[in-house]
């Protein structure tokens, strides 16, 4: 009990040090699941912000990878909001489509390799705090990311895993509204899923 005590007062201890750039990111971060869920091409302006912020904590908070990936956000962000925006111009709205699991497969495959290998190199090169993790969940969310931008359903799906890695990767690296901001996407994670599901399975989609 003692130790829960001591977790939950370090905890909030944490959040209300939050620096005001930490609680913007987070503010927008979730500005832009709420959009993505939605389906608003919006999310990648929010997400876009949010990312831009996430470079300069990431970095100080040693985590390498995590600093790299927010500079693919941010490319990625513009590659959204031109291929979603092309893509309603054309059709009107957005469709929710698949790929076939053999892609996932080998996709799943290569980020474990990648991963793997890029952990090595941290490891030896670098101060990284957790190697092997920063760079799983970097690589994965690279190509969740990507699956977003192509408007895939099973993004979300990895998104449930990488939010779980990192609420325990930016926790532990004192970066307590970051981690909680993970946690919440878990919850936003299953409810885009679901939505973006029910959407896939609308009779437009079949036509």
């Amino acid at each position: 009990m003692t130790d829960w005590a001591h977790t939950i007062d370090a905890v909030w201890s944490g959040l209300v040090a939050t620096s005001p750039l930490e609680a913007a990111s987070v503010a927008l971060g979730l500005a832009y699941a709420v959009l993505a869920i939605r389906r608003s091409r919006w999310c990648w302006v929010t997400g876009g912000l949010s990312s831009a912020i996430l470079i300069y904590l990431a970095l100080h908070a040693r985590l390498p990878m995590q600093a790299a990936l927010q500079v693919y956000y941010v490319v990625i962000s513009v590659y959204g909001w031109w291929h979603w925006t092309r893509e309603e111009e054309a059709q009107g709205t957005l469709i929710v489509s698949t790929w076939p699991i053999r892609w996932h497969l080998a996709a799943c495959a290569a980020v474990m390799l990648i991963s793997v290998l890029t952990a090595r190199w941290l490891a030896s090169q670098t101060q990284a705090a957790w190697p092997f993790l920063d760079s799983l969940t970097t690589w994965g969310s690279l190509y969740a990311t990507w699956l977003q931008a192509r408007v895939k359903l099973e993004n979300w799906l990895y998104w449930i895993f990488i939010d779980s890695v990192l609420s325990f990767l930016f926790g532990t690296q004192g970066l307590y509204f970051v981690a909680l901001l993970s946690v919440v996407y878990l919850g936003v994670s299953a409810v885009g899923f679901m939505r973006w599901l029910k959407t896939y399975r609308t009779p437009v989609h079949a036509s």
